[in-house]
């Protein structure tokens, strides 16, 4: 049986969900966060950049923002997982990048290194946890995730992805922008300064879903957020552009697992 739990923290750039996931596969998407998954049970099959993978008990996952992968069980009994979704500047600012254009990057998307699986289990347990000192929960990621960047992390220049005249990252800006207004493909390619047979397949190429996918993807990410920070749900529908609650509901629910009234 499925069962997702979504949690904020203290620390609102760092969320937790703590999943059972047995019939539910995601289908291709990506995140505007870090996601960091901590296989405790079972086995999870995903493909990521043309290559299929396959994580079982004890292994991590290091996913990158706007990085298109899927991921679904390898068997009937499903898998678990614990899963650190972390808002990428933060854990710059972790890194103490120093120049213009550097960005915190992973040298493995899959690990398997107990000295750091063990410590981030028990950090994504204490973050759940209510009755812990404020100075303690506001330390407890710096110290857990800093071993995890030590490790594994290194710095590397942000690749710009052109298209057109901009680029993909000046674009999903546009759009952040202007989730709530009804975006036209013409915007689009005339903003790029393409035709728009042109960026349909410039897009396509480059990011790997269609304008319309990466577009619906990226609301509802913005609708996730806006849900962990304290948003209603019907507000959030408004903000990102959904015509109502129920349209909404129906969409998070068919990405995520679950109802937007189940994120808190």
């Amino acid at each position: 049986m499925d069962k997702v739990d979504y949690h904020t923290t203290q620390n609102k750039e760092i969320n937790l969900i703590n999943a059972n996931y047995q019939n539910f596969a995601f289908q291709r998407h990506y995140h505007l966060d870090f996601h960091i998954g901590l296989i405790t049970h079972g086995e999870q099959k995903f493909y990521h950049q043309g290559q299929s993978h396959q994580v079982g008990p004890g292994q991590m996952v290091i996913m990158p923002p706007d990085e298109l992968h899927d991921g679904y069980s390898k068997s009937d009994s499903g898998y678990q997982v614990k899963v650190f979704s972390i808002d990428p500047k933060w854990l710059s600012d972790l890194a103490d990048l120093k120049r213009s254009g550097d960005i915190l990057s992973f040298n493995q998307l899959v690990v398997h290194d107990p000295r750091v699986f063990a410590p981030l289990v028990h950090l994504h347990n204490s973050l759940a946890l209510h009755n812990l000192p404020q100075l303690t929960k506001d330390c407890l990621p710096y110290e857990g995730l800093s071993q995890l960047f030590e490790r594994y992390g290194s710095i590397e220049q942000k690749n710009c992805i052109p298209l057109g005249n901009q680029s993909v990252a000046t674009l999903k800006e546009f759009l952040m922008e202007n989730l709530d207004q009804p975006v036209r493909l013409e915007q689009l390619s005339e903003l790029c300064q393409l035709s728009p047979t042109q960026f349909q397949r410039h897009f396509k190429a480059k990011v790997g879903l269609t304008p319309y996918a990466w577009l619906s993807r990226l609301r509802l990410e913005q609708g996730m957020r806006l849900l962990k920070a304290g948003v209603c749900g019907t507000e959030v529908a408004l903000q990102i552009g959904f015509y109502d609650q129920a349209h909404f509901s129906k969409a998070f629910k068919s990405t995520y697992g679950v109802p937007p009234s189940q994120i808190s």
